[in-house]
């Protein structure tokens, strides 16, 4: 993509916000320790005096993946939406720190440093398994939690997947539209334009010239075979698990696992959609999402 298509683009984003009466996000960064810096966009900011919402991205993906509902969740909440360490434009880990419970850990912080209380969490996919771990181990702080076709449970095959797909994209693209197309082709049922935010603002140009994520490598250390059962137990805000029907990742045994282990939660498939349902059935995720966030 040219500069000039760039600008035209992000100019279009903007616009089209505004003239739906759409709030536009500040940018900010958090401080965590150790020099980490988070970045986050804000939507609302502390003067909006409304709840706070903390939107929590999968494995190799960005906070702006959820600018197509942001707007909307904004309406009510003040919507912080998290680059996790590793990630977009927030700091790397020199040592490849990239277990669940290091993003819980920058949570936290970021909760500490911001002054919250009573949050709210949705995530999906890794964020998912940030938010449960969070919502167990900091059970007075949350309100309400969703969490986007993801359990307690990783197996190795999600984990050896993900780092085939790392090694098979180290080497980037030459132009943001080879990149889009190759999205399109991998996620037929996801608007185009929701895969070309995800490009957008998800890349940066090499030394040579080619497109690469911004995203450590070494996120795959951390991307391993995972249980959080000891932790998930003990969530007790409300919670709601909204499910793609074509995945596998919760099984219908964890599903029922999960109606049999916490107390307050309510468990809902989307038919024939996959891992990200937000994206693929927006209007229909949202409504299940905002019924329950009511």
């Amino acid at each position: 993509m040219t500069a000039v298509r760039r600008l035209i683009f992000v100019m279009s984003v903007l616009l089209a916000a505004r003239v739906i009466g759409q709030t536009v996000p500040t940018d900010r960064f958090v401080s965590t320790v150790n020099n980490y810096r988070l970045h986050i966009l804000d939507w609302g900011g502390p003067q909006s005096g409304k709840p706070t919402l903390i939107l929590l991205h999968g494995i190799a993906r960005h906070a702006h993946t959820f600018d197509h509902i942001a707007p909307e969740l904004a309406k009510k909440y003040r919507v912080l939406a998290i680059d996790m360490r590793g990630h977009g434009d927030s700091s790397w880990s020199p040592d490849g720190d990239y277990d669940v419970e290091d993003y819980v850990f920058d949570l936290e912080k970021v909760v500490e440093r911001l002054g919250l209380n009573g949050v709210s969490l949705l995530g999906n996919s890794t964020g998912g398994r940030v938010a449960q771990v969070f919502a167990g181990l900091n059970p007075d702080k949350v309100a309400k939690l969703v969490v986007e076709d993801v359990g307690p449970e990783r197996p190795q095959s999600i984990a050896n997947a993900f780092a085939r797909r790392v090694e098979q994209e180290k080497d980037g693209w030459a132009n943001e539209n080879d990149l889009v197309a190759q999205l399109v082709a991998q996620n037929p049922k996801t608007p185009e334009a929701l895969l070309r935010t995800y490009a957008h603002f998800g890349v940066k140009k090499r030394e040579d010239g080619r497109l690469i994520w911004k995203r450590d490598p070494n996120l795959v250390k951390g991307f391993v075979e995972t249980d959080l059962w000891d932790r998930v137990r003990r969530i007790t805000a409300p919670t709601l698990y909204v499910l793609g029907g074509a995945s596998r990742i919760v099984p219908p045994e964890t599903q029922q696992k999960l109606k049999d282990t916490l107390p307050n939660v309510r468990v809902v498939v989307m038919p024939g959609l996959g891992h990200y349902p937000d994206e693929e059935d927006t209007a229909g995720f949202m409504k299940i999402v905002e019924g329950f966030l009511q």
